[in-house]
């Protein structure tokens, strides 16, 4: 069970996962030592799975961000499987999902053209619905 100080932990490194262990302490009320054990003892139990970057996508060239519902056209899905691990340059995120689809990507185009040929790639696997990030709010 995760008391105050352990969220309060992982709050600040949700917002900065390269703080300093002396800054974290001092924002959390423990040593740097103690703020380090807190995080081991969090990491060792899989409540902290890993770290990671936050990308700018369009400082990339990929200036279109999209969100595809994925319909499969049978109950087999490996086809569709299959196509995608082609594709991961395009992938954001892929999730299996219950609902209005099967599956829901996140994906991320450099423009239109490439966008509209991964699509028609897709719909030999499976029906979809596109819809297209205007602004993050």
């Amino acid at each position: 069970m995760l008391d105050q100080t352990d969220n309060q932990i992982l709050d600040e490194l949700s917002r900065n996962s390269r703080i300093k262990m002396k800054e974290l302490g001092e924002k959390v009320h423990l040593t740097a030592p103690a703020a380090s054990a807190r995080i081991a003892k969090l990491e060792d139990s899989g409540v902290i799975e890993g770290y990671t970057i936050k990308l700018n996508h369009t400082k990339m060239g990929f200036f279109i961000h999209a969100f595809i519902t994925v319909l499969t056209q049978s109950i087999h899905h490996q086809p569709y499987l299959d196509f995608l691990k082609g594709q991961e340059k395009y992938q954001i995120n892929h999730y299996k999902i219950s609902g209005g689809g099967c599956y829901l990507l996140e994906c991320k185009f450099p423009s239109n053209e490439i966008m509209n040929l991964f699509l028609e790639e897709l719909n030999q696997y499976a029906n979809y619905k596109l819809s297209i990030v205007i602004k993050k709010s």
